[in-house]
């Protein structure tokens, strides 16, 4: 407990960042899911993290962090409308382009960093993220982000169309994968949505799970000194476990009665 509390300054920010990732990331999770391309969001945050390490391999270290992000988010955005444009196609070809997509995204990361003597820190905080290094500061302008994409989504989804999801959502996921990685941004878009599928209530339900398990994993990161990128998602993954059997056992139970 006194490791915990020593660690609070810390640990809030995560946690509040933690917050503002799973207000977008489990009603767009449901999306994915109804849209049955279920890997389109580890392609597209593939790509994200591909152009960040495209971007500082390409630009002088004197450049700024934002020209890194902006040529991030246009790899994304310019991948997810490329496999927008696949719609068209069988589900199970667009999961085999995406599963390729991601794969030349990965090794492309990998073949970029090959002569630096730092690649593989690189490339483990592009997979697993740096939450706990997130800062209060950084909070708002987040907020900002993420706000603006939810009340986007919400006002012109309908006037302009289904291909609006995709720049959003390459724009979420790159910001996302900055901050939590590679795979906590599917654990977030997933776990949840999965385990709420065709419930009532599910995005309410879905939030629930995730801030539990967000929570458990930063505080169990920090009394055991373990990832907290990784803690997160196993906790996202145990909480959603429990919360389905759970669910299930009264659902038996109300139709025995």
């Amino acid at each position: 407990m006194e490791t915990l509390l020593l660690q609070i300054d810390i640990l809030w920010p995560a946690f509040a960042a933690g917050l503002f990732i799973l207000a977008t990331h489990v009603p767009l999770g449901r999306e994915v899911l109804n849209r049955g391309i279920i890997f389109l969001d580890l392609a597209i945050a593939q790509m994200a993290a591909l152009g960040v390490v495209a971007a500082s391999v390409i630009l002088s270290e004197d450049q700024s962090h934002i020209t890194q992000v902006f040529i991030a988010v246009t790899t994304a955005i310019t991948s997810s409308l490329g496999l927008y444009s696949l719609r068209q196609l069988a589900v199970k070809v667009q999961e085999a382009i995406i599963g390729i997509v991601f794969i030349l995204a990965a090794t492309g990361s990998l073949l970029l960093l090959a002569a630096d003597p730092h690649g593989g820190e690189r490339l483990k905080t592009l997979l697993v993220g740096q939450i706990l290094w997130f800062q209060a500061s950084d909070l708002i302008p987040l907020g900002i982000t993420y706000a603006a994409i939810a009340i986007i989504w919400m006002t012109l989804r309908k006037k302009l169309g289904a291909w609006l999801f995709y720049p959003l959502f390459a724009i979420a996921i790159t910001v996302s994968t900055q901050i939590v990685g590679v795979y906590l941004v599917f654990a977030s878009l997933i776990i949840p949505s999965l385990a709420t599928l065709n419930r009532h209530h599910a995005t309410v339900k879905g939030l629930l799970i995730g801030i539990i398990g967000y929570g458990g994993g930063l505080v169990f990161a920090a009394i055991f000194d373990l990832p907290a990128g990784a803690t997160i998602v196993w906790c996202l993954a145990i909480t959603a476990l429990a919360y389905y059997l759970i669910s299930q056992s009264l659902s038996v139970n109300h139709l025995k009665q």
